[in-house]
């Protein structure tokens, strides 16, 4: 019996001093891969290397252009009822202050103007924002190039249509502003450096 312990315990004396857990697989314990193995998981890293690139490919190429400007479309719109919601808030204190209301009657009022100022803004901006997208998109249809000259037309179209059903003047007015400020977009501010990283 002693001898057969002593025996036992040479054995196990030979496998404890192996490099590694699995020393009969390469790659999982010693062998031909010791240089390589990680001192945490001892296990080979190549075998975890992977030939495919790690990165998250580029889909604005596979875009169309009115799905490009589904950002804009979202940001007139929040952005518009921001704004609206401020001056809600602001037309909401004066209007109930001048009506001598107070208390809980007064908060509702204010809370009714703010969101109806906020959702009239925000579906106004959103209009035009999808408006100007679709005529947009209509001319890149016909014509590639000059995005300036399209984006002008699509402003002064834009504006023409937004108006059009407060009569001539009005809708002359419109179109006015609409040329305008897509100008100014076109020639001005699409031309900055700061702005080239959001369109």
């Amino acid at each position: 019996d002693s001898l057969l312990q002593e025996k036992m315990m040479d054995s196990n004396n030979k496998e404890g001093s192996a490099p590694g857990l699995f020393t009969g697989l390469p790659g999982l314990g010693g062998g031909a891969g010791m240089g390589q193995l990680s001192p945490y998981l001892n296990i080979d890293p190549s075998y975890l290397q992977n030939s495919a690139p790690e990165y998250i490919f580029d889909t604005e190429a596979k875009r169309g252009k009115l799905e490009k400007s589904f950002t804009a479309i979202g940001s007139s719109v929040c952005i518009g009822a921001g704004i609206g919601g401020a001056y809600g808030v602001y037309d909401g204190v004066r209007q109930t202050a001048l009506a001598t209301m107070s208390g809980r009657l007064r908060r509702t009022q204010i809370t009714n103007y703010t969101l109806k100022s906020g959702a009239l803004i925000s579906n106004a901006l959103g209009s035009i924002a999808v408006s100007y997208s679709l005529m947009y998109c209509l001319l890149s249809l016909a014509h590639e190039d000059n995005d300036e000259a399209k984006s002008v037309v699509s402003g002064t179209l834009t504006g023409l249509m937004f108006k059009s059903t407060s009569g001539l003047k009005t809708c002359g007015k419109g179109g006015l502003v609409g040329f305008g400020l897509s100008a100014l977009w076109a020639f001005g501010l699409k031309k900055q450096d700061s702005v080239q990283h959001f369109i």
